[in-house]
C-alpha cells in the first residue's frame, strides 16, 4: 500500500540510505528512553539512518540518539509538514528539518487525526530494512509497525524488559 507521493523537508538524500526503524511507547520508562537513544546512536555511528515517528517517548529518544551519532534520522509524521504533532516536539522537529529529514504523505494543513498514525507506520517500516521495538504495551501502535514490517519482508527486533512491566509485554509477544 505505497503512498501516492511523499512530501519531504530536510536532507532528501537520507531517503535513499540504509535505514532501521526504532519505535515504542509514547509513555516510555526512563530505561526505555535510554535504550532507544543508545541503540539509535550506535546505529547512526554504524552508518544507518534511524527512522521513527516523532512521537513522545521512544520515538523522540531515537531521533535524538541518531542525531548525536555520525549519521542522521528520518521522522515520518502523521500530519502535514507545516504542523508539528505533538507540539512538545517542536524544537526536535526543527532540528530534524535541518539535520535530518521529515516525511509525510499528508498535504500541508492536514491535522493530527488518529487514523493518520497507523497509515504513517507502514511508511516507517517500508523505508527501513528492519524495525526495532524498544518498549510496547500489548495494544501499542508499535506492534502495528512490527506487523507491517513482517508483511513487507523486513526484519523485526525487540528489546526484552521486566516481566512485570506492561511496557514490555508487546516486546515479549514479538520475541
Amino acid at each position: 500500500d505505497p503512498p501516492a507521493l511523499l512530501y519531504l523537508k530536510g536532507r532528501r538524500e537520507l531517503i535513499r540510505r540504509p535505514a532501521i526503524a526504532i519505535v515504542g511507547s509514547r509513555n516510555a520508562t526512563p530505561v526505555g528512553n535510554q535504550n532507544a537513544e543508545a541503540f539509535a546512536r550506535a546505529f547512526s555511528d554504524a552508518g544507518l539512518t534511524v527512522v521513527s515517528g516523532l512521537a513522545m517517548g521512544i520515538d523522540a529518544s531515537a531521533h535524538k540518539g541518531a542525531l548525536l551519532g555520525q549519521g542522521s534520522s528520518i521522522a515520518v509524521v502523521g500530519t502535514g509538514l507545516d504542523l508539528v504533532y505533538p507540539a512538545r516536539n517542536k524544537a526536535l522537529a526543527h532540528e530534524m528539518a535541518e539535520r535530518g529529514l521529515l516525511v509525510s504523505e499528508f498535504s500541508l494543513g492536514t491535522p493530527a487525526l488518529s487514523s493518520n498514525f497507523p497509515r504513517r507506520n507502514r511508511i516507517i517500516s517500508g523505508i527501513s530494512k528492519g524495525v526495532l521495538v524498544v518498549e510496547a504495551a500489548l495494544a501499542s501502535g508499535s506492534l502495528i509497525t512490527a506487523r507491517l514490517a513482517g508483511e513487507q519482508g523486513r526484519d523485526g527486533f525487540a528489546i526484552p524488559g521486566s516481566i512485570h512491566s506492561p511496557f514490555s509485554k508487546g516486546c515479549h509477544l514479538l520475541i
